[in-house]
């Protein structure tokens, strides 16, 4: 990752989104300040990448689907802030181990659970965050993007943040537990505000 870079593109973003959709950030302290950490979000729009790397404190990598990389200008400018191909149709598991080298790095890194974008809810949920969290022991941050889904309306953006989670960091973490984890983290993130009227 090229720090000037990806600092330098999130106050270009902060002054975007600040300006145009009058973005707001609530929960900055739940993240915590240094060590591994995955934030776990809800995904509608495309803005929702740049949008929680711009709200969060700590600078995140992501995974992205391995055809951007192909595209001029594009691939090599998100490679150059932090981003990794993963084949969506194929094996994971070279994504899955550049994850989990960020983290034991002491990184941040994105995932939206759902693997796609979820427009109405019924995207099945993945279980790739608690696969992360249990190999890396990294805590997981959930969530809340609101508003970008509406970004064509100008709707206000809020980022919200909630308290981490974590599986047992003593020990492997058993398959049911993954499973439990999983949902922990997606009912954590829907308990997350909809709007700034339940912040």
């Amino acid at each position: 990752m090229n720090a000037l870079l990806y600092d330098a593109a999130k106050y270009s973003f902060w002054a975007f989104f600040g300006t145009i959709w009058r973005m707001r950030v609530h929960g900055a302290e739940n993240v915590p300040k240094d060590g591994p950490v995955i934030f776990a979000c809800n995904h509608v729009s495309y803005l929702d990448p740049p949008v929680l790397g711009t709200a969060s404190p700590r600078r995140i990598s992501y995974m992205a689907k391995e055809e951007l990389f192909r595209i001029p200008v594009l691939g090599p400018a998100i490679a150059a802030v932090g981003a990794y191909p993963v084949d969506r149709k194929g094996s994971a598991t070279a994504a899955i181990k550049r994850s989990v080298e960020v983290l034991m790095a002491g990184g941040s890194i994105g995932i939206f659970p759902e693997g796609t974008r979820n427009l109405d809810g019924t995207s099945e949920v993945r279980g790739g965050v608690a696969l992360l969290a249990s190999l890396s022991k990294a805590p997981v941050v959930p969530a809340r993007l609101v508003g970008t889904g509406n970004a064509k309306r100008l709707a206000q953006f809020h980022v919200f943040f909630g308290p981490p989670l974590s599986l047992p960091p003593d020990r492997k973490a058993t398959r049911e537990e993954m499973a439990n984890f999983t949902d922990d983290v997606m009912r954590a993130i829907h308990s997350l505000p909809e709007s700034l009227g339940r912040a």
